[in-house]
């Protein structure tokens, strides 16, 4: 027996009308599952490790689900809600309930390339991680972070700019990576780079130690996009694999010449060893290493873009570049100098950042997962009336971290650039770019000095401005700050391209 074109064509027919079906009503038992809660309906699935390239508009959706916590479904490759969640009081609750909220470690598995880390772990794993870890964070590391900020703006300044009078930048973001490079370089790893440093390989390594952090630094959604398996086509992915396997190395190389010396030191690798070789915790070399790149990869590219950002508003908003100003002045009391005592008295400074990193977090969400049947509670953003959503087992919890900082429930004008804003009272718990609970972020006070440091070094020589570009003549201030502010894809929020003009301050 043998089957027609028709036949085919039929049985075709039938087998996807089932699948569609099946996918149909897999959907519906998931919108059950939450109570028809208000949200987006998809195809594709928002998880998986790719989710965390992808770009986002989170606070429209809200609002038009006039709801703090909304459920996001999509149908393919199966069906599943995600229960994003914009409501303080619930993020804060949830943060803290890790038995029943744990991290949804499968979404970091691409940043287990060296191993398990403490950003990759969870439980048992992550405490031995974080016990290991924090004492590194230290006051005497603080002071060396603010050292190397200021040292890496000065040079840049005098090697690089040469003091010049007018200096245009056509993206600052290559100046706030490179710069942050250096800072974690010298704090992270305690070894000093600098703006002229040369691409020569010392023996044995095929690239220089600097060739190996700026590669690795910047192309860790390669690594995710090509896996080991996949051969090396092209030059530069040949390239990418050198750097990650010459990192390893150098790491390897410093973790000997570290526990042979006796030389006191406070970079986070140096107090990392201590800990480990004279405490009760002993990491391995390999889980030194997987924790000291997971260092690397927060502590630089994150409070990158967050000073690029910082810059671009300050270059929108002159007059709030002005009051930073005014407080360096005031601070540094006409001698110049910029001592790292002084920096609690840089309040409008760290506001700028805050109010940078509140518009612009790095992370814009942070997924965990319900182990049991439960209920969430949020906001009605009309009004404010408490609802009550369910959260089944195995659902996706999602703290969305730009719909929190957006909520109009605790921010007045949400979406206007005001640093004013945390020089008084504010609901911290409505601010989380360092993530929330007992899992935020150890480096907190290493990126809010080093932010605060590469600002007021550089402020306080130079003003500036978004650079005048005649394809853009006749532009209104909506359209440059549009421009501007425009984000590019990648693993945190990155900005696409600050062209700023600096003048030298008389």
């Amino acid at each position: 027996m043998s089957l027609d074109t028709r036949d085919v064509e039929t049985v075709l027919a039938t087998v996807g009308a089932i699948y569609v079906l099946r996918r149909v009503l897999d959907g519906r038992r998931c919108l059950q599952s939450v109570g028809h809660a208000s949200g987006p309906r998809t195809l594709l699935s928002q998880m998986g490790a790719l989710a965390n390239i992808l770009p986002v508009k989170p606070p429209i959706v809200f609002e038009e689900a006039d709801c703090d916590v909304i459920a996001a479904v999509s149908f393919w490759p199966h069906a599943e809600a995600v229960l994003h969640i914009a409501n303080a009081e619930t993020i804060k609750t949830t943060a803290w309930a890790r038995q029943r909220f744990p991290k949804r470690v499968a979404q970091y598995s691409f940043l287990d390339m060296f191993g398990p880390n403490i950003l990759t772990s969870e439980f048992d794993q992550w405490k031995f991680f974080r016990k290991v870890a924090a004492p590194a964070f230290s006051e005497h590391n603080n002071r060396l972070v603010w050292a190397e900020a200021t040292r890496t703006i000065v040079e840049l300044i005098e090697n690089v700019w040469k003091n010049g009078q007018v200096v245009h930048v056509d993206n600052f973001l290559e100046i706030t990576l490179s710069g942050a490079l250096h800072v974690i370089g010298g704090a992270g790893f305690g070894r000093n780079m600098s703006w002229g440093d040369d691409a020569t390989a010392p023996k044995g390594h095929q690239l220089s130690y600097k060739e190996c952090m700026v590669i690795v630094s910047t192309n860790i959604a390669v690594r995710l996009i090509y896996p080991d398996w996949f051969p090396s086509i092209t030059r530069d992915l040949h390239r990418i694999r050198a750097a990650f396997s010459e990192l390893e190395t150098y790491i390897d190389e410093m973790i000997d010449e570290r526990r042979t010396s006796k030389e006191e030191r406070h970079d986070l690798l140096s107090r990392l060893l201590e800990e480990t070789d004279n405490g009760d915790s002993v990491m391995s070399n390999r889980e030194i290493l997987s924790n000291i790149f997971i260092f690397l990869e927060a502590g630089h590219e994150t409070i990158a873009h967050t000073l690029c950002f910082a810059f671009a508003f300050l270059a929108l908003y002159p007059d709030k570049q002005e009051k930073v100003y005014e407080e360096i002045k005031a601070v540094a009391s006409g001698s110049g100098d910029l001592p790292y005592a002084d920096m609690h008295k840089y309040a409008y400074t760290l506001a700028v950042i805050y109010e940078t990193l509140r518009l612009f977090p790095p992370v814009v969400t942070i997924p965990k997962v319900s182990t049991q049947d439960q209920v969430i509670t949020s906001n009605r953003l009309s009004d404010g009336s408490k609802v009550e959503i369910s959260c089944p087992a195995g659902t996706s919890v999602h703290f969305s971290v730009v719909g929190l900082h957006n909520n109009p429930i605790y921010w007045d004008c949400p979406e206007e650039f005001r640093p004013e804003r945390f020089l008084g009272d504010f609901n911290k718990d409505a601010f989380i770019p360092f993530s929330a609970g007992a899992r935020a972020c150890l480096g907190r006070k290493f990126a809010e000095t080093e932010g605060v440091a590469m600002m007021v070094s550089l402020i306080l020589r130079y003003k500036f401005e978004v650079m005048d570009e005649p394809r853009f003549a006749g532009e209104t201030f909506a359209q440059r700050k549009e421009r501007v502010l425009k984000t590019a894809v990648g693993l945190t929020l990155t900005p696409a391209r600050v062209p700023l003009t600096f003048r030298r301050r008389d």
